[in-house]
């Protein structure tokens, strides 16, 4: 007996010490290092080699090797362990698809593990990481929205809710940033009511962005451009109440003035609502 498991763990030192040796010619699926079948390492083996493939910077053939603990130990702990770290490995990767497939697997199979918090925070970032510049289709920052408030709401009180807060509103203020990109395009080529239906959108949808007062004052611009001063005027209210010691304040204050019009709120547009609403302390 003694003799026989004294035997069996050089085995298994010996099978480690190829597993996790470097290899010049690169592995065939199904295979470890020196072309020596996957099958013949125990999930604790291939774990290391895919962490040793993770501290050399290979993310991709780590996340090959948490696979293999998956596949061929589909119920043991360490399949568990090699899930969660082949989707983070995925994401190392930039491999996103991948990595939200695995860390959706991951909250499905295991809703109540701790590391579900981190499963779906990685999700999450596998959408938030990839949203593009302000120009391009903003789809992937809806689903990054999405999937933030879910890490949010699920798990309020993980270390990962905090970073989620930071990174929605980060994510909500660029999709404010994208409807403030076309308002502009429309207003430069004069056509003012698509612009403002633009600006309308940040200053209803998307009040605590940065983008807020700019949109008041480009509302200023465009109504002043039709003709419509009483919406300018309240547009420019609104300004002057919240947003006085700004840039976009002082440009609407001289537009407006030099017009011999007031900052104030004017007639029954939703502009004028707005302001009455907000004096009242429900808006803003």
């Amino acid at each position: 007996m003694a003799g026989g498991r004294s035997r069996n763990a050089v085995i298994g030192a010996a099978f480690s010490a190829i597993l996790l040796a470097g290899c010049s010619a690169q592995e065939q699926p199904g295979t470890g290092p020196g072309g020596v079948p996957i099958e013949n390492f125990s999930a604790e083996q291939i774990f290391e080699r895919g962490e040793f493939e993770m501290e050399r910077s290979d993310a991709e053939r780590a996340a090959y090797y948490f696979g293999e603990v998956e596949r061929l130990y589909p119920y043991s702990d360490w399949a568990k362990r090699a899930l969660i770290m082949q989707a983070y490995s995925y994401h190392r990767a930039k491999d996103y698809e991948n990595s939200r497939s695995s860390a959706q697997r991951y909250i499905d199979f295991y809703p109540s593990d701790d590391d579900a918090a981190y499963a779906q925070y990685l999700l999450a970032l596998s959408y938030y990481d990839q949203i593009e510049e302000v120009g391009r289709d903003q789809g992937l920052t809806f689903q990054a929205l999405q999937a933030l408030r879910t890490v949010i709401e699920r798990y309020p009180d993980s270390e990962y809710a905090r970073s989620s807060i930071l990174k929605f509103d980060l994510a909500f203020d660029h999709l404010a940033a994208k409807e403030m990109e076309i308002g502009r395009y429309y207003l430069k080529r004069e056509n003012y009511g698509a612009a403002i239906s633009r600006f309308r959108v940040v200053v209803e949808d998307f009040q605590t962005t940065t983008h807020t007062a700019e949109a008041l004052h480009r509302l200023v611009e465009a109504y002043l451009s039709l003709g419509l001063t009483q919406e300018a005027q309240s547009a420019g209210a609104i300004l002057g109440y919240n947003y006085r010691g700004t840039q976009w304040y002082e440009d609407s204050y001289k537009l407006l003035t030099g017009r011999g019009l007031e900052l104030e709120a004017a007639g029954d547009s939703w502009l004028a609502q707005v302001y009455r609403q907000m004096v009242k302390g429900q808006w803003i």
